[in-house]
């Protein structure tokens, strides 16, 4: 299938969804409360473990536009741990979650499908 996709396709889909997620993830990031990766007593493990998790995504989803091993890196890594925790403690993944790990999987693609120069 990914060889009837341009890699360009990818990486610009890739692109493209990640600054959605960043223009519209962000305010709700910093609404959220203490926009700062601490620990609030007030809030849930699982919540304060998403509120480290989304600074590296956000970071990683900007870092893809250059660097996107990287950028694939620093998304679904994050989400791969928040993803197992929320199965372990509430047995459910959160599926709105899945649109940047989307974004991750496609930065990832795009790199290893992209033809490199031997060097």
């Amino acid at each position: 299938m990914i060889g009837f996709i341009s890699t360009r396709v990818i990486r610009w889909t890739a692109r493209i969804l990640s600054a959605l997620i960043i223009l519209i993830g962000l305010p709700f990031y910093f609404g959220y409360g203490s926009p700062l990766p601490f620990a609030d007593p007030a809030y849930s493990t699982l919540d304060n473990l998403w509120l480290i998790i989304f600074p590296l995504m956000f970071i990683g989803l900007g870092l893809g536009w250059r660097y996107e091993k990287l950028g694939a890196v620093l998304v679904l890594m994050p989400l791969s741990i928040g993803f197992a925790a929320g199965m372990i403690t509430e047995g459910e993944i959160p599926v709105f979650m899945g649109v940047p790990f989307l974004a991750g999987l496609l930065y990832g693609i795009s790199e290893f499908t992209r033809p490199h120069a031997k060097g």
